[in-house]
């Protein structure tokens, strides 16, 4: 055959789209039992399941795909959720957004993720956009909403009280008196604090409740020890200038409760470079306990929030609120865990072990 012959064509393929029409043709059955049976809707409980069972195969067999939007039309939803994140790629709001997305797929539910990294501009730019895509529910990480909602809101961190949102959020004052009473417990009483960020949702209701706490356990919390973290970075490097400053203050102290793990890995960083040792000198406690906590150098000691377990639930509550499954709740406060690392020590006993007189 020389170059210029043209091989003998054979027969086309033609590849027809797989319906629900399709499905039922081969089950002999009618659409609409097909489509009961795929979508899960009320009317497929008359369904025997051992039909149910032949549709499923069948359909998989066929690779059966529903058609969105024909979807979308005939039962008027989107099954698409908006999903407002300051950041996605910090620790806190990635492990958050893991729980969201395990339990949206698992629902078959699609979800639309933006970000507007502390602008109140584009905050509400990007709801109002969301909005108009035809999202069906609104979850936000680490966001204040200042408006009332306009659809089902779930606020993962949200701490204000706004009619429509159902706020995720940590019981604060547990976490703040687990980990207070475990450095009074080693005999710290000289503490130095790292106040988050004040665009930080979770800020304000930390400290109160830290100065509740100390309050009740005698702990003093001195002014000339307290310092706020500034940068909006989200890696460790969050926390190594203000220790920096807290050193230069030369103000002695014993322990360090940083805002979170980024700020406190970041302050063992900078007490490492003062010629300081963790715990021997200061013992550090963090908060968050993301996935670096444990094998920071020293492994941090840190109030444990269930981030990727509050990303579930946030998930869950507002597809059940969707689907009028349940009402909406002002609030869900999730219980906090603390975990003991290599970051803390007894005072009292490094101080013996130095030859330093505890008299």
């Amino acid at each position: 055959m020389t170059p210029t012959q043209k091989k003998k064509a054979g027969p086309r393929r033609e590849n027809k789209k797989v319906t629900l029409k399709t499905v039922a043709q081969r089950l002999g059955l009618a659409a609409g039992t097909v489509s009961a049976t795929l979508n899960n809707s009320p009317a497929a409980r008359s369904i025997p399941e051992h039909t149910k069972q032949r549709i499923l195969a069948a359909a998989q067999e066929l690779n059966y795909r529903p058609d969105f939007f024909a979807r979308t039309l005939r039962m008027r939803r989107t099954f698409t959720i908006g999903v407002i994140a300051e950041e996605i790629g910090d620790a806190y709001g990635s492990q958050v957004i893991s729980g969201i997305e395990k339990y949206l797929t698992a629902q078959n539910y699609f979800f639309l993720t933006v970000v507007h990294r502390h602008d109140p501009k584009q905050l509400q730019k990007y709801s109002q956009v969301l909005v108009e895509r035809g999202v069906e529910g609104i979850i936000t990480v680490d966001t204040d909403m200042l408006e009332e909602a306009s659809l089902p809101t779930v606020a993962v961190a949200g701490h204000r009280s706004v009619p429509g949102v159902t706020n995720i959020v940590l019981d604060h004052h547990r976490a703040a008196q687990l980990a207070l009473e475990h450095l009074k417990s080693l005999g710290h009483d000289e503490i130095a604090f790292l106040q988050g960020q004040t665009f930080s949702s979770d800020s304000e209701d930390r400290w109160n409740a830290i100065t509740e706490v100390a309050a009740q356990l005698n702990i003093r919390i001195r002014p000339e020890l307290t310092l706020r973290i500034e940068s909006a970075a989200s890696s460790p490097e969050v926390g190594f200038p203000v220790t920096k400053e807290l050193l230069a203050r030369k103000q002695h102290f014993t322990a360090l409760f940083a805002y979170n793990d980024n700020s406190a890995i970041g302050a063992i960083w900078a007490l490492k470079e003062a010629g300081l040792r963790v715990p021997e000198d200061i013992s550090v406690v963090g908060f968050d306990d993301i996935p670096i906590a444990s094998f920071a150098n020293p492994a941090l000691t840190t109030v444990r929030q269930p981030l990727v377990r509050m990303g579930e639930i946030a998930a869950q509550t507002l597809v059940s609120q969707i689907e009028e499954r349940a009402e909406s709740v002002s609030q869900i406060a999730i219980e906090p865990e603390f975990v003991i690392r290599d970051s803390t020590a007894n005072v009292v006993l490094e101080r013996q072990r130095a030859g330093v007189s505890v008299a």
